[in-house]
């Protein structure tokens, strides 16, 4: 069975070799850290409750009413399962519990599945960021939802 928590720092073993496996700049345990102790961050893995194996996490910075979601990455062996959906939907559940009623992120114009995704869990297309990702140079798609 799939458990979806908050990230603590000791999870930071095993989302760092998952971030650099997916992210051609990824992020580094500083980086993590520094969110992860921060009032206004939430971070959540999803774990597998069997092997306390790390499948994915996803991360938001909270502003307000407004929350802009970081990252949401799941390991490629643990795609296509719904995981993503679950860490996704379980932040904007904990979130809006704090008054987030508008959600915001990027993602790379090519990563079609992840933008299916979202657009399945309530996401628009506000518009694009030109080369807002870099190696390689790409587009970020704009997108966000807003509480029913």
């Amino acid at each position: 069975m799939i458990i979806i928590r908050q990230m603590e720092i000791t999870d930071l073993d095993q989302v760092l070799p998952i971030e650099e496996a997916n992210f051609s700049v990824p992020w580094t345990a500083n980086g993590f850290f520094t969110f992860l102790i921060r009032e206004d961050a939430l971070f959540l893995v999803a774990e597998e409750e069997e092997t306390s194996e790390i499948l994915g996490y996803c991360g938001i910075i909270l502003s307000l009413d407004e929350g802009d979601i970081t990252n949401v990455c799941v390991r490629e062996a643990d795609r296509r399962k719904g995981i993503g959906r679950k860490l996704v939907e379980r932040l904007i559940g904990e979130t809006a519990k704090r008054g987030v009623s508008t959600w915001h992120l990027e993602v790379r114009q090519s990563n079609e599945s992840a933008i299916r995704l979202y657009e399945s869990l309530g996401f628009v297309q506000d518009g694009l960021r030109k080369g807002y990702y870099e190696e390689p140079k790409e587009d970020a798609v704009l997108m966000s939802r807003r509480a029913a």
